[in-house]
């Protein structure tokens, strides 16, 4: 490989959330406590990741940084020039124009400003369950209400949207705003093209606004294609607020910079009019400069890598839960660097409650994150974005110390 994945960086006292917080208190999460007997802890909790990114992000930010002014600047055409490039390469997306596209701080700040643009406080939004946990957060904090549509197993253990029941929940809630994972966090689904189209006739049907979240769309496991929610038909292209950011695929989080896509005018001036009302939703100058330089040729083949590496730490601990333990449901994750674990049967044929459980790990330094808050009160949810001498240190752990 050209980029390095093995080295295991230290963290400590860099700001990171992951690594300082466990063994804290942290204010808006359940971090995991210290581990027990001198182990050291891996952190595999935070959706961000252990590795060094691109360099060419230093090298654009250092550069940029070296002249000393950052007064008041506009975003140059290598800016939208990166992104429209970057989507026809990786998504075949064609026809992409500035105008379309728009800077936003953050996925959930773009998810935040459209709910509130295009429902009123009090209004249910149509969500899949189990729910990344940062929509639980906004839908409380700007006073609307989930309606969950279950996500379903088939008899191939594979993740199913279930029609019927989106369709059921949407016309009994008078439903008018859907928020669409695309690929799924915390399931890890890959839709298929056929999949987001019956869920998008569903949304047609009932005259729903989709907000779709494609922040994990670069991170594919094992051979799986990305489909752009709005490329699968012209009405879901004009009825879709799609949302992007480099900050999952080059661990950029700290950087806060995000940006949406939207083809229709009257979704786009609705959004943007809410937006402005923040005074907040500004870009910063070296986030910009850090997207261009993810975006360069280099980042291209360094995600290439990425994705073959995080296939890898992904196939041998599905295969280690899967053959090694009896009664935890997991499904093969298609995309996202993250497993979701069902430990019900586990838990209860061990006389454990899942707190216990995930107490466990955290004893054994395997510092794994409680399912929970994701609408699943028997869930694990596993980061295994980390070189892979550390995802097989935290299997062998699992096996020692934590599975009887």
């Amino acid at each position: 490989m050209t980029y390095d994945f093995t080295t295991i960086m230290d963290r400590r006292g860099k700001d990171a959330l992951a690594v300082d917080a466990i063994g804290a208190n942290v204010d808006w999460a359940k971090a995991p406590t210290a581990p027990k007997n001198g182990l050291s802890a891996i952190p595999m909790w935070v959706a961000d990741m252990n590795f060094a990114t691109v360099p060419t992000i230093p090298e654009e930010i250092i550069k940029r940084a070296s002249h000393p002014a950052y007064g008041y600047y506009i975003p140059p055409d290598a800016y939208y020039d990166s992104i429209i490039r970057w989507h026809e390469r990786r998504n075949g997306v064609t026809g992409l124009m500035a105008e379309e596209i728009g800077y936003e701080n953050g996925v959930l700040g773009c998810v935040s400003s459209a709910i509130q643009a295009f429902t009123a406080p009090g209004e249910m939004i149509l969500l899949h369950s189990p729910t990344y946990i940062g929509f639980t957060h906004v839908l409380e904090d700007i006073g609307r209400c989930a309606a969950l549509s279950p996500l379903v197993r088939d008899e191939n253990g594979i993740w199913r949207m279930d029609y019927a029941d989106m369709d059921r929940r949407i016309k009994e809630h008078h439903i008018h705003l859907a928020i669409f994972c695309s690929p799924h966090n915390p399931c890890g689904r890959v839709w298929e093209r056929e999949e987001i189209e019956k869920a998008m006739a569903v949304f047609r049907e009932n005259a729903c606004v989709v907000i779709s979240d494609e922040i994990w769309s670069d991170i594919l496991l094992n051979g799986h294609r990305h489909i752009p929610t709005q490329s699968v038909n012209e009405d879901a292209r004009e009825r879709t607020i799609a949302v992007y950011a480099p900050s999952k695929t080059f661990n950029l989080a700290g950087l806060i910079g995000s940006y949406h896509i939207i083809w229709n005018r009257y979704l786009r001036d609705r959004l943007r009019r809410q937006e402005a009302m923040t005074h907040y939703n500004d870009m910063n100058v070296l986030s910009m400069h850090a997207l261009i330089g993810a975006y360069r040729p280099e980042g291209y083949r360094w995600v290439d890598e990425l994705c073959e590496v995080l296939s890898k730490n992904v196939n041998d601990v599905y295969d280690h839960i899967t053959h090694d333990v009896k009664g935890i449901e997991a499904s093969r994750p298609e995309g996202t660097y993250m497993l979701f674990l069902h430990c019900e049967e586990y838990c209860r044929e061990h006389g454990l409650s899942i707190d216990e459980l995930i107490q466990k790990g955290w004893d054994a330094g395997v510092a794994w994150q409680q399912g929970a808050p994701f609408h699943d009160p028997w869930g694990i949810r596993i980061n295994v974005a980390l070189p892979h001498s550390l995802v097989t240190e935290a299997v062998e752990r699992l096996k020692k110390y934590v599975w009887e």
